[in-house]
Protein backbone atom coordinates (compact mmCIF):
# COMPACT_ATOMS: atom_id res chain seq x y z
CA UNK A 1 0.00 0.00 0.00
CA UNK A 2 1.17 3.53 -0.78
CA UNK A 3 -0.23 6.92 0.14
CA UNK A 4 -1.30 9.14 -2.76
CA UNK A 5 -2.35 12.65 -1.82
CA UNK A 6 -3.08 11.50 1.72
CA UNK A 7 -5.14 8.44 0.78
CA UNK A 8 -4.20 4.77 0.67
CA UNK A 9 -3.76 3.30 -2.80
CA UNK A 10 -2.85 -0.26 -3.81
CA UNK A 11 0.81 -0.73 -4.70
CA UNK A 12 2.01 -3.13 -7.38
CA UNK A 13 5.48 -4.57 -7.94
CA UNK A 14 7.52 -2.43 -10.34
CA UNK A 15 5.07 0.48 -10.27
CA UNK A 16 6.50 3.55 -11.97
CA UNK A 17 5.33 7.13 -11.67
CA UNK A 18 3.92 6.87 -15.20
CA UNK A 19 1.93 3.75 -14.25
CA UNK A 20 0.54 5.43 -11.14
CA UNK A 21 -0.60 8.43 -13.16
CA UNK A 22 -2.31 6.05 -15.60
CA UNK A 23 -4.03 4.12 -12.81
CA UNK A 24 -5.22 7.34 -11.16
CA UNK A 25 -6.27 8.67 -14.59
CA UNK A 26 -4.34 11.89 -14.03
CA UNK A 27 -4.05 13.50 -17.45
CA UNK A 28 -3.30 17.10 -16.50
CA UNK A 29 -0.80 18.73 -18.85
CA UNK A 30 1.17 20.17 -15.92
CA UNK A 31 1.66 17.84 -12.96
CA UNK A 32 4.32 17.72 -10.29
CA UNK A 33 5.04 14.44 -8.51
CA UNK A 34 6.83 14.12 -5.19
CA UNK A 35 7.86 10.82 -3.60
CA UNK A 36 8.64 11.08 0.11
CA UNK A 37 9.15 14.82 -0.34
CA UNK A 38 11.51 14.51 -3.34
CA UNK A 39 10.38 16.19 -6.56
CA UNK A 40 10.57 13.77 -9.49
CA UNK A 41 11.48 15.21 -12.88
CA UNK A 42 9.04 14.49 -15.69
CA UNK A 43 11.81 12.78 -17.69
CA UNK A 44 12.01 10.15 -14.91
CA UNK A 45 8.29 9.22 -14.85
CA UNK A 46 8.85 6.18 -17.11
CA UNK A 47 11.69 4.76 -15.03
CA UNK A 48 11.27 5.99 -11.46
CA UNK A 49 9.74 3.25 -9.36
CA UNK A 50 7.51 3.69 -6.35
CA UNK A 51 8.18 1.43 -3.38
CA UNK A 52 5.64 -0.15 -1.08
CA UNK A 53 4.93 2.30 1.74
CA UNK A 54 6.01 5.44 -0.17
CA UNK A 55 4.19 8.72 0.28
CA UNK A 56 3.36 10.19 -3.13
CA UNK A 57 1.97 13.61 -3.89
CA UNK A 58 0.59 14.44 -7.34
CA UNK A 59 -0.10 18.12 -7.76
CA UNK A 60 -1.56 19.61 -10.91
CA UNK A 61 -0.57 23.18 -11.63
CA UNK A 62 -3.14 25.64 -12.82
CA UNK A 63 -2.92 29.26 -13.83
CA UNK A 64 -5.68 31.75 -13.83
CA UNK A 65 -6.38 35.37 -13.82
Amino acid sequence: MIMVNGREFPWEEGMTVKRLLELKQYTYPRITVKINGEIIREEEYDTRTINDGDNVQCLHLMAGG
